[in-house]
């Protein structure tokens, strides 16, 4: 099968969402970490995209979220990490 835009960046097995949550937890188990689930996984991944790039619209988009606000709330980003940053923002740099 050629490769396209749209095709998966490595093979998986298909599946039902309960067998994807039963490995996930059972390597969650392996890890010592309590309360992972499939959405873990999206909620991390929102995060972390967030985290790396800013770029909250885009993040938006990718989630399927309605506003911005949603995505910020999706991903645990609240109003005191946000004026925490604002506190340290200068627009001028000094040396």
């Amino acid at each position: 099968m050629p490769k396209t835009s749209r095709s998966p960046i490595y093979p998986v097995r298909k599946g039902t969402p309960t067998q994807a949550y039963r490995q996930l937890n059972k390597a969650a188990g392996f890890a010592e970490v309590e309360h992972v689930g499939n959405h873990t996984l999206r909620k991390t991944f929102g995060y972390w995209f967030y985290k790396a790039t800013k770029d909250i619209a885009m993040l938006q988009r990718i989630l399927h979220h309605s506003h911005p606000s949603v995505t910020l709330r999706y991903i645990g980003i609240t109003e005191e990490e946000t004026n925490n940053v604002l506190k340290t923002f200068s627009v001028f740099h000094s040396s």
